[in-house]
């Protein structure tokens, strides 16, 4: 099932769905999505350096990525081609029975820009800021501003509570996360 804007609002009020800041409903809540604000600092590939990713050689994840973090009011500059990772400026936690589906928003794919690639499920006891994986499909530059609404979530009731929420897995890599991290995908 998926919850209503009206479910959504009393999950967020009795603090079933937590986000942080929290959240304009009046700009922020759709009709069955809360849209997510881009945060301020994103992870930029280094391809100048890197000559190759192996995602099975630990030694070509090590200097990867770049931390840009971008004040507010300012423009990020998305040019074509480019992937980058960035963060949702809202902190969120989701309970043990509800997942969520992370989508891009109509306004901003029509402009050329995926929010993300492949992680668009948000995990049942998910706690973090959520990474967006960034590329600009189209041929012109976007500039993109940190608290704009950038994405959309869908929540999504479990049968019943996930016996293992992502916050209790051993492999829960990017648990609790508040900046865009490189992939770890070699500590598997």
């Amino acid at each position: 099932m998926v919850l209503s804007d009206r479910d959504i609002q009393k999950a967020l009020e009795f603090g079933k769905i937590k986000v942080t800041p929290a959240p304009n409903l009046e700009e922020q809540l759709g009709s069955c999505t809360l849209d997510l604000r881009l945060g301020t600092v994103f992870r930029v590939f280094n391809q100048n350096t890197s000559p190759y990713i192996d995602p099975q050689d630990p030694s070509t994840l090590n200097d990867l990525t770049s931390e840009v973090s971008v004040e507010k009011g300012k423009p990020f500059t998305l040019h074509p081609g480019e992937f980058v990772l960035a963060m949702t400026a809202e902190f969120v936690e989701l309970p043990d029975d509800l997942t969520a589906s992370l989508e891009g928003r109509s306004s901003i794919g029509r402009l050329g820009v995926v929010v993300h690639s492949t992680a668009a499920n948000v995990d049942a006891g998910f706690r973090g800021n959520i990474t967006l994986e960034l590329a600009n499909m189209g041929r012109i530059p976007v500039m993109l501003y940190p608290g704009m609404r950038i994405c959309a979530l869908s929540f999504h009731e479990l049968t019943t509570p996930a016996e293992v929420p992502y916050y209790k897995k051993k492999s829960a890599k990017y648990s609790g996360q508040k900046a865009p991290e490189s992939s770890k995908i070699a500590s598997e």
